[in-house]
């Protein structure tokens, strides 16, 4: 049975950005990340595939140039956590034993709790930008659509970058309003199970002014239940005060942001918090789990309470570095992870909201620039920046930009 000093488990953002900085930090670390794929994506920028600015191989690298010098790949699936024995079993058997075990496995996609939505997917203008097999049939599906209702959704659970079902909407709503024939026959709306636009108030108040501008509908405390694909219908369960009703609205485009958990072998695990999504169950400021003291997890599959967003990886790993570290020499927990969060909100082709805010709530800007204002400046960033940083820094273990930064808030 094998040993390791230190086991990740998954070799996405969260994986790979604490597995380089943690050998940043102890080149003499033993370290070995169990993750099953061959290629790892860019997921931030699938908007930009969906939306015909990139092309979906510019946001894949192969998996095995990401992996830090000196740490193993294990090419294997988690298969069973008991955090007990301290063990983790893969997919191919074998058990791993470890002294400290960091879980960044992401997030799992329930396109099956959508009734009909599984058989519609890549047909009949029902897409999604969530899923690398679909963002170019979005892509070719806004270049195609004539008019009618182009519905975009958002689902009743936590998902990975909230603010991705509505970016790809402004930038279809571009597209369409090209041709004056298309806008005249269209109706754009945003159809989400929350009660609000965003759920930061600093935020939500300019996105409610790009909705108004738009002339998009926004259609609250809508879950999408059931696609019916042959009769191009969406039907919700609509919250109406203490009562739910059922709505059925036609579509001609239809982007699917599908309910989102943890994967099934972390949420059926003695790991997972009680209660739906089944997140690894973490302290919100330590991230160290709050019955195993020698797990931490970090990213989508966490229960940290904040965006499931790569940035705020970036603001989760170095808290979760010391920490792990600390416990390993006997020490105190000392850092602590503030809800740090960035979400650039991209509101049209060369327009961008940089939306960056902490658990309070509040906006921490790292330009000194009013954040809440739409800016070509804020598209360059993501569109530019943010891929170049994500791949030479981020994932390579380079402390966030922030620090350099003047402008940055804390």
């Amino acid at each position: 049975m094998a040993h390791h000093q230190i086991l990740i488990v998954g070799g996405g953002a969260a994986g790979l950005t604490v597995a380089s900085q943690l050998k940043r930090a102890r080149p003499g670390l033993e370290i070995a990340i169990l993750e099953p794929s061959p290629d790892h994506y860019y997921q931030p920028g699938w908007t930009l595939v969906g939306a015909g600015v990139f092309t979906l191989e510019q946001t894949r690298r192969a998996e095995a140039d990401l992996i830090p010098e000196g740490v193993r790949w294990i090419r294997a699936a988690a298969a069973g956590f008991d955090p007990v024995a301290g063990t983790v079993t893969s997919s191919d058997g074998e058990t791993l034993h470890y002294d400290a075990l960091v879980v960044a496995t992401g997030i799992k996609l329930c396109w099956d709790r959508i009734k009909g939505l599984p058989e519609a997917l890549g047909t009949g203008g029902v897409t999604s930008n969530y899923s690398k097999d679909l963002v170019d049939y979005t892509w070719q599906t806004i270049q195609a659509f004539r008019g009618g209702n182009a519905i975009f959704t958002f689902p009743d659970t936590p998902i990975k970058c909230a603010g991705a079902p509505q970016k790809i909407m402004y930038l279809a709503d571009d597209v369409f309003k090209r041709s004056p024939e298309v806008a005249a026959a269209t109706r754009v709306i945003y159809a989400t199970a929350t009660p609000g636009i965003f759920a930061i108030p600093t935020f939500a108040e300019p996105l409610r002014q790009v909705v108004a501008r738009r002339g998009i509908e926004p259609h609250y405390q809508h879950t999408l239940k059931e696609v019916r694909a042959a009769s191009k219908e969406a039907v919700f369960a609509v919250k109406d005060g203490d009562t739910v009703r059922e709505e059925v609205l036609p579509f001609g485009m239809l982007h699917v942001t599908p309910p989102m958990a943890a994967p099934d072998v972390v949420a059926t695990s003695p790991l997972a918090v009680a209660g739906p999504g089944g997140w690894v169950d973490v302290d919100k400021f330590t991230t160290q789990h709050v019955r195993h003291p020698n797990v931490f997890s970090l990213g989508d599959v966490s229960s940290l309470p904040n965006s499931k967003t790569a940035a705020a990886v970036r603001g989760q790993a170095p808290v979760l570095v010391a920490n792990l570290l600390a416990h390993l020499d006997g020490q105190p927990l000392a850092a602590r992870y503030d809800g740090y969060a960035c979400c650039p909100l991209i509101t049209g082709y060369g327009r961008v909201i940089m939306a960056e805010f902490n658990y309070d709530a509040q906006p921490v800007p790292s330009f000194p620039l009013d954040p809440t204002q739409e800016r070509w400046s804020m598209w360059v960033v993501k569109k530019d920046v943010l891929p170049w940083i994500y791949w030479n820094r981020m994932l390579k273990g380079a402390p966030h930009e922030r620090r350099f930064m003047p402008g940055a808030a804390g």
